[in-house]
């Protein structure tokens, strides 16, 4: 007796806890459904992060080739730039996608 009390609680908080996360996922669908982009916002967000990494990445190149030729270095200053500046427009998109996704 006191072991089917506790199955029938176990299955109660197990149904609690479906009942909450398919509420949960229905909320959220009913937000999303609701709060519907326009086309004119997705094509922005497409430009602003574009825009966000190459920003950096042609700022990288132009010190890139400004320090290759006035002074040398076995070293392509160019490429390594060009690197680091496309890894900071990423960063940068990534931040900017989570600000977004968080609203």
């Amino acid at each position: 007796m006191n072991q089917s009390k506790l199955t029938q609680k176990e299955q109660k908080r197990h149904q609690n806890q479906f009942y909450n996360q398919v509420h949960k996922k229905a909320s959220r669908k009913i937000e999303a459904r609701q709060n519907k982009k326009s086309i004119w916002f997705v094509l922005g967000m497409f430009g602003m992060v574009g825009w966000s990494v190459v920003i950096p990445t042609l700022i990288g190149i132009a010190i890139g080739v400004w320090i290759d030729s006035h002074i040398p270095s076995p070293y392509s200053w160019t490429l390594m730039l060009l690197c680091i500046g496309l890894f900071i427009g990423c960063l940068t998109a990534w931040y900017w996608i989570e600000q977004e996704s968080d609203r």
